[in-house]
């Protein structure tokens, strides 16, 4: 990592589609190998199946999802005087749509249906609802920071 200056953010085109950034960060995440038709044919028809379920428009709930999935506190070690504290700290914009993101794809691969396309609909569904693993990731990150809460004069 270099200490000189930060590394520039790189802005992603939005999806061929809908025409939406935060999706093209999602299926840049969920793909593998660099094999992104996949990925794409993957969450498109997930969408699909998240538009029967919910007759409602797949954009929409993609982002209640993730905003139903997005921490705004979580917990950093910080060392005092030879001890480690867990410190509770207000999470940036970036990294809390990466984590939202990441909490949402990998939820959806343990799932236990038959194809990713049913997992990520399952899991997309449940996070809408407020339910779901990626949403009680997000409860627990919030319960360790409320935990810590009297280390938080340590904030840096």
């Amino acid at each position: 990592m270099s200490r000189r200056h930060a590394a520039e953010k790189r802005e992603v085109l939005p999806d061929a589609k809908f025409g939406d950034r935060m999706l093209t960060k999602f299926m840049n995440n969920l793909m593998i190998d660099g094999k992104k038709s996949v990925a794409e044919s993957i969450v498109y028809n997930a969408f699909d199946r998240v538009e029967e379920k919910l007759k409602r428009a797949p954009v929409e709930v993609f982002h209640e999802a993730l905003d139903n999935i997005k921490p705004s506190v979580e917990v950093r070690s910080r060392r005092v005087g030879g001890a480690t504290y867990q410190v509770p700290v207000e999470v940036r914009p970036e990294r809390r749509d990466a984590l939202a993101i990441r909490w949402l794809i990998s939820a959806s691969r343990s799932r236990n249906e038959k194809t990713m396309e049913e997992r990520l609909a399952g899991e997309l569904v449940d996070a809408v609802n407020g339910r779901g693993s990626a949403v009680k990731k997000r409860e627990d990150t919030h319960k360790m920071a409320d935990a810590n809460k009297a280390f938080s004069h340590y904030r840096w």
